[in-house]
């Protein structure tokens, strides 16, 4: 089957706004665990940020040109850390730094032998750069050595960011932050050069701090090469702040007043014949606060929410029992989000806050009045802090939501945390059942999930390898006098040539996140993983072969057998040109314990207990090339029959800004019971005119619901911050007589500016 993604109030605003008023800044602009202390950074290269003197200006044009450049000493001497690990990079990279009172500027020179063998296909702002020539490097302002921000440029000037994760292998990044900066780009004889402009007020940092952490990568796509200044090994890596470098001289810098306004301005159109529901033509406006209570400290107010902009969710075929995951997609969640993370190791199961049960019901949206939120570092502590109120509309009652989350920084890369989310349903905009006036017998739901979670790590055990320890309890109101709890445990050991993880949650009969995600109850689940990675000296073909042993055990909370997959990966390897092969072998175990409906009209009966072995071959090409294939093949059985199952995804990239993805999906599903077919398709036609305009058309058709939809997205970026959409969207249905037919249609233009203070 398919899933579509599917005052009180006045008090809770004044409240905020006199929290933050009131908050004294000087308990709270103190250094963080780590910030201001050197000790563990002896031996790191070092990069040293010139100011510019008075009268002197650069120009952002990509061009090295002003003579301030000149007095900046070059970070240089990359070394690989694929294909060659530790040897110099093959290509020589210089960054330099300078700054102004209100601004930091770099300056890098990407040396090319070959330079018209640069690729730079992407132009679109936070796209993928993965089969680009590209720039990234990252910063550690509170010189805590745990968060930060990344950043990445290629020759097109495409330009993406985002916020730096704690995390057990080599570090990650959330790339939902979209941060206020500039870079152009040129492409010379000698290679291709950036000039990059960050403003102070876009960064939280620690202005006490002697230096900064810093760490730069280079990627030469046609090499397969990545070259780092710091950090090089293959168990640390960019996003690993503990393995950075120090960039110094940043002094008697402004952040200006730290108050940043965003208002916009909305159009929106609807129609939905085949509901029988007529055109509406709506406008409105509203308005984004985000404030610097202190350097690293910041709130964010919005009124009025509307999220015309949010691309669509991707379609998905369910042939599970459980709910499907889908990402959060919406600008005013995305943003912070880092700061109310909690379980992320763990994967989608374990969300006790997910933001998309705010605001949003069976994908459908619902108005949010205002949302409120603080996010940042005081000391050593991390904090987020979420207020958001929804609306009530003729269907659904209006809500109140918080979230509180708080990680204490322990050692140099741990910690010990806690998250609170409350879900209350409003009585006085609640509707009645046949109506859209209130109920009056209506009572206030009032629900309340509190966990608390801790991770241990270090990247010094026997001498240089990473292990960590993390874990978490979370309690829920709701359902059920007992049994509304989830907890679990997980000892990763990430390092190259042996990765060992050894996770186990339970996850109780009545737990009941009201703002969080859950797939799956009353259970236990085991899941042992060994990776062995070995990779052949002095191979021109093969970069790493891969081997791994896989094993998932579910029970229910009684010990009993649920599921088992045993999944061996007898060979894997990865090319050298980017190209990869992978087998897998699943030996699996359902028992059902209850009727299961796949299919409209096929439905295995409950207390089947079933045995199955499935394979499984995938093959992807390198996705830089003209043309890149990616395709999966499984067969096997399947619960009482069997299923084959193709995927086929190809890239087109005939010139730099133009990507056409094409995805399709089947699968045939024979059992006793009945047998089916499934098909999806997608199309993304992605065209850029440039690193500030682009356009995408996003159609997608499942044969399960027969709906057909298409989604056509534009962005004009004017500057950093000022930005223009376009978002039309159509959905079709097949009629009974095999006719298509419109279900719906929408459209929306949004306005958005940004003026700083």
């Amino acid at each position: 089957m398919v899933q579509r993604p599917s005052i009180r109030n006045k008090k809770l605003c004044c409240l905020f706004l006199f929290v933050i008023a009131s908050v004294p800044i000087s308990s709270l602009a103190q250094n963080p665990a780590g910030g201001g202390d050197l000790s563990g950074y002896e031996g790191a290269p070092r990069v040293r940020a010139e100011r510019l003197a008075s009268g002197e200006e650069i120009v952002l044009d990509g061009n090295l040109n002003e003579t301030a450049w000149e007095r900046a000493v070059p970070a240089t001497d990359f070394r690989q850390e694929d294909p060659d690990n530790g040897a110099p990079a093959t290509e020589r990279t210089e960054v330099r730094f300078l700054f102004s009172e209100n601004s930091l500027f770099m300056g890098v020179i990407c040396f090319d032998s070959q330079p018209d063998a640069v690729l730079g296909n992407t132009m679109q702002r936070d796209g993928s750069l993965s089969a680009d020539d590209r720039f990234m490097w990252t910063f550690d302002p509170n010189l805590d050595g745990t968060s930060g921000y990344s950043f990445e440029v290629n020759p097109s000037g495409a330009m993406g960011d985002g916020t730096l994760l704690l995390s057990v292998n080599t570090g990650a990044t959330e790339r939902a932050w979209d941060g206020i900066w500039n870079a152009r780009v040129q492409k010379t004889e000698i290679g291709w050069t950036i000039e990059i402009e960050i403003p102070f007020r876009t960064l939280n940092f620690d202005p006490a701090a002697p230096a900064w952490g810093v760490n730069f990568q280079r990627t030469i796509r046609r090499k397969n090469e990545e070259s780092l200044w710091t950090g090089y090994a293959r168990n640390q890596g960019l996003f690993r702040m503990i393995n950075a470098g120090l960039l110094e001289g940043i002094t008697e810098v402004s952040q200006g007043i730290g108050l940043d306004v965003q208002p916009y301005a909305v159009g929106n159109y609807s129609a939905a014949p085949g509901r029988g529901v007529d055109s509406t033509y709506t406008g409105d406006a509203g308005v984004d606060f985000i404030y610097s209570i202190t350097p690293q400290l910041k709130a964010n107010f919005t009124i009025n929410t509307d999220f015309a902009q949010t691309e669509v969710d991707q379609r998905q075929v369910n042939l599970t029992r459980f709910r499907l995951f889908f990402p959060e997609r919406r600008d005013f969640f995305l943003e912070g989000n880092n700061f109310f993370d909690f379980g992320r190791e763990f994967g989608p199961v374990v969300v006790p806050f997910f933001s998309r049960r705010i605001g949003l019901t069976d994908g459908r949206p619902q108005r949010i009045n205002y949302g409120a939120k603080i996010t940042g570092q005081v000391g050593s502590n991390d904090i987020g802090i979420l207020q958001v109120s929804t609306a009530a509309e003729a269907d659904r009652v209006g809500e109140d939501f918080t979230v509180v989350r708080g990680k204490r920084k322990i050692f140099q890369q741990s910690f010990v945390g806690g998250m609170y989310t409350r879900r209350a349903e409003r009585e006085s905009g609640a509707p009645g059942p046949n109506s859209g006036a209130p109920d009056p017998k209506n009572v206030v739901k009032d629900r309340h999930t509190m966990g608390v979670d801790f991770f241990l790590a270090t990247s010094q055990f026997r001498g240089s390898q990473n292990l960590s320890l993390n874990g978490y309890y979370v309690w829920t109101t709701g359902k059920g006098p007992t049994q509304r709890a989830m907890y679990g445990i997980r000892m990763d050991y990430p390092n190259d040539l042996f990765q060992l993880r050894l996770p186990f949650r339970e996850i109780q009969a009545n737990y009941d996140p009201a703002v969080g995600f859950v797939a799956r109850r009353n259970i236990r689940r085991y899941n042992p993983e060994l990776n062995i990675t070995p990779r052949p000296r002095d191979s021109s073909v093969v970069r790493r072969f891969n081997f791994r042993i896989d094993t998932e055990f579910i029970t229910d909370t009684q010990n009993r057998l649920a599921s088992r997959d045993l999944q061996v990966i007898p060979f894997g390897v990865d090319f050298q040109s980017g190209d990869t092969i992978t087998t897998n072998i699943h030996r699996m175990y359902e028992r059902l314990e209850e009727d299961f409906e796949i299919s409209d009209g096929v439905t295995l009966p409950g207390g089947g207990q079933y045995s199955f072995t499935r394979y499984v071959v995938q093959l992807r090409t390198a996705n830089q090339r003209v043309l890149s294939v990616s395709s999966t093949f499984e067969d096997g059985d399947f619960f009482s029959g069997s299923r084959r199952d193709f995927s086929l995804d190809l890239g087109i990239r005939p010139r730099p800004g133009l990507l056409i993805n094409l995805e399709n999906e089947w699968n045939r599903v024979e059992l006793l019971e009945g047998q089916f077919s499934t098909r999806v398709h997608r199309l993304n036609a992605n065209a850029q005119f440039g690193p500030r305009i682009s356009v995408v058309n996003n159609v997608q058709y499942d044969s399960v619901s027969g709906v057909l939809g298409w989604q056509f997205r534009s962005r004009w970026i004017l500057r950093p911050g000022n930005d223009i959409y376009f978002v039309y969207a159509q959905n079709w249905i097949d009629d009974v007589d095999g006719r298509r037919r419109t279900l719906d249609r929408t459209a929306a233009t949004k306005i958005v500016y940004t003026h700083r203070f």
